[in-house]
């Protein structure tokens, strides 16, 4: 059971370290859409919530969140016993943006 918390909590410290140079200067790295990208070529399945209607290149990001996500049970029914399995589902992050200036 450790084992699965220690999986579990691994890409949310790998988040955080992509996480905390973004917030901290997204202009000097690339802007928004570098980071999106980022975090895309890792692994992450980005959602984007943003304020205003700017285009990607000028919004500035105001937060990087870890969404939660559950292993998700895989039955497989054969002859003479179920096998069940987990499925680990690809994380999910959501990045904020500011785009109203």
């Amino acid at each position: 059971m450790k084992k699965f918390i220690a999986a579990g909590i691994l890409p949310l410290g790998a988040l955080l370290a992509v996480a905390a140079p973004a917030q901290a200067a997204p202009e000097q790295s690339g802007g928004a859409s570098t980071t999106i990208n980022q975090l895309r070529a890792q692994g992450f399945d980005v959602r984007v919530s943003r304020i205003g209607s700017a285009p990607l290149d000028e919004c500035s990001i105001t937060g990087v969140r870890n969404q939660p996500v559950a292993n998700q049970p895989f039955p497989i029914n054969d002859d003479d016993d179920i096998n069940v399995f987990r499925i680990a589902p690809t994380p999910k992050v959501t990045v904020s943006l500011d785009c109203s200036r």
